[in-house]
């Protein structure tokens, strides 16, 4: 929105509440991780904002770019037949007021602008990604027992660069850019580290700040960090107030900020799904008669994690090497068909990718086998004993510290999975007592959904020889999602929805909500591209397209 406005001459102004993040300004240390979250009251400024409610959590960002900056970089468009328009028992009802259709043209748009790039199988070192190629290979296995139609893999198209236009994929590559990205600073292409959740150092990832917010910036748009919104009203005689107050290191009594003020034409809300509508439900008394929708189709996307541990290939006896913190977190996904679909499929359709992390991870995780941990220090300091004592004649010390790291077998051979898809929108967020967001969302309505995934995933499990494990919150009958929707959902009318199929609010001409709130269901695979299609789309009427 803000490039879109900017690009035609508009006035605009961007506030963010979160700062920059320019290349090599994300921490890896513990104590630098320790201080990356968002709580300013308590002298938090960071990058990761933890929501949790009684059965669902969420993961969000705070800086400029949002949820691009965590993100795992997935670009794929929402099914055609997805796009629904029907009622939901114990769950409202889901009714797209737009079309597949009428996104197109702004996917197209968004896609120029983002510039995705597949994961270049075809070249080497990316044609032998371990992961990747063990993820083929189970979706070959589930293809050849499910009906024509019901499992399908793809190569989806990431935010990221591998190789620069023309050119070869080569890891570490400087980026060839046509002008200089906001934070003035040289990217690199993809060096397969894992760490596109916890902020890429690199600037491989085309998060929003090196393209849309660039060209924004180029286009004379004010783009103010650090800027949190309190509040925002109607004017009279017409547009909007925002009240935001600023934020500074070492300040940690919020309350006593002093609130500024700025006047807009235009006011598009732009927070998040949980973010737009805690704001939006705060400032409800400056809006009379806003839909009784809001707050309502509260989804996350289906989002549920599941774990394939210890895979073991059975033809050579050994553990399948599958090195999770190698490539990107996300290189490929499986699609599971839905009813609509028209394959014979039951239920309702889903994804399931593989979720690489960070290497340092893998040390964590292989340290945590306490057993195996003692027993090798145990077998190393009777070899450093026998030696220092002259009970072994040999100096050499390297095999024995070399097994004090054990043989990674755990670690190697075990890969998260991500399932997404068409879970039932029927949560609801409202204002506590106390005024904080609270969330009425429980795992019943979509149980078959979630059930469904867990069975995929058992089988993805199975074809690489691997245990399944739900994801630990499960047995706490707590999901948590990166991908939060609704709240504020669009409709054909006021009894449908908050705003209408372009993004304004019914009765209050000029205000815009453009994020994930808006989507009165969810998406299926990763939202990230649809959001953007949707904010493209609204730009144009903002524009009077």
């Amino acid at each position: 929105m803000a490039y879109r406005l900017a690009e035609a001459g508009r006035s605009v102004c961007l506030l963010e509440r979160g700062k920059k993040y320019p290349p090599g300004s994300f921490p890896r240390s513990p104590a630098g991780m320790k201080e990356n979250f968002w709580d300013p009251s308590v002298g938090l400024q960071g990058m990761y904002d933890v929501w949790s409610f009684r059965e669902l959590a969420a993961l969000v960002a705070s800086g400029l770019g949002g949820g691009s900056l965590i993100y795992a970089n997935v670009l794929i468009r929402k099914d055609e037949r997805w796009f629904v328009q029907e009622d939901l028992q114990r769950g409202g009802y889901e009714s797209w007021p737009i079309s597949r259709a009428d996104l197109d043209p702004h996917y197209d748009r968004v896609e120029k602008i983002l510039a995705p790039q597949r994961y270049p199988v075809e070249s080497a070192p990316y044609d032998q990604t371990p992961k990747l190629v063990a993820l083929r290979a189970a979706a070959a296995t589930l293809s050849k027992a499910a009906p024509p139609g019901h499992v399908e893999f793809l190569l989806p198209n990431l935010a990221v660069s591998f190789a620069n236009p023309g050119q070869p994929p080569v890891p570490g590559e400087p980026i060839s850019e046509a002008f200089p990205n906001l934070h003035g600073r040289t990217r690199s292409t993809c060096r397969l580290c894992g760490e596109c959740d916890i902020g890429c150092n690199y600037g491989s990832k085309n998060t929003l700040d090196y393209n849309y917010l660039t060209l924004a910036a180029r286009a004379a748009a004010e783009i103010r960090t650090r800027a949190e919104v309190r509040a925002f009203a109607p004017r009279a005689g017409g547009g909007y107030q925002v009240h935001y107050v600023e934020h500074s290191d070492g300040v940690t009594n919020t309350a006593a900020l002093p609130v500024r003020t700025i006047s807009c034409d235009r006011l598009i809300l732009a927070a998040g799904a949980l973010g737009s509508t805690f704001l939006l439900l705060k400032n409800a008394a400056q809006f009379p008669g806003l839909s009784q929708r809001l707050g309502h189709a509260i989804s996350g996307n289906g989002d549920i994690l599941g774990l394939a541990l210890q895979s073991y290939d059975h033809q050579s006896q050994t553990g399948r090497v599958l090195e999770p913190s190698r490539g990107p977190v996300i290189t490929g996904a499986l699609r599971f068909a839905d009813e609509l679909d028209g394959t014979g499929a039951s239920g309702r359709g889903f994804y399931v990718e593989d979720a690489g992390y960070p290497e340092f991870i893998n040390w964590l995780a292989q340290s945590a086998n306490v057993a195996g941990s003692l027993s090798r220090l145990g077998t190393f300091a009777w070899r450093w004993l026998s030696t220092h004592f002259g009970f072994n004649p040999s100096s050499d010390l390297s095999a024995a510290v070399s097994g004090l790291i054990g043989s990674a077998n755990f670690t190697r051979s075990s890969l998260p999975l991500l399932g997404m898809g068409r879970d039932v929108p029927s949560g609801r967020a409202f204002l506590n007592e106390q005024g904080y967001l609270a969330l009425d969302w429980s795992l019943g309505p979509s149980k078959a959904y979630f059930d469904k995934v867990r069975g995929a995933m058992r089988d993805v499990s199975s074809a690489l020889g691997a245990k399944y494990a739900d994801g630990p919150l499960w047995y706490l009958s707590q999901e948590i999602t990166v991908h939060p929707l609704g709240g504020c959902p669009m409709g054909s009318s006021r009894e449908e929805g908050v705003v209408d199929a372009q993004g304004e609010v019914f009765g209050f001409p000029g205000f815009y909500i453009a994020d994930g709130s808006v989507l009165p269901g969810p998406v299926g695979p990763n939202p990230s591209l649809t959001i953007a299609a949707c904010a493209d789309r609204f730009a144009d009427r903002a524009l009077g397209h």
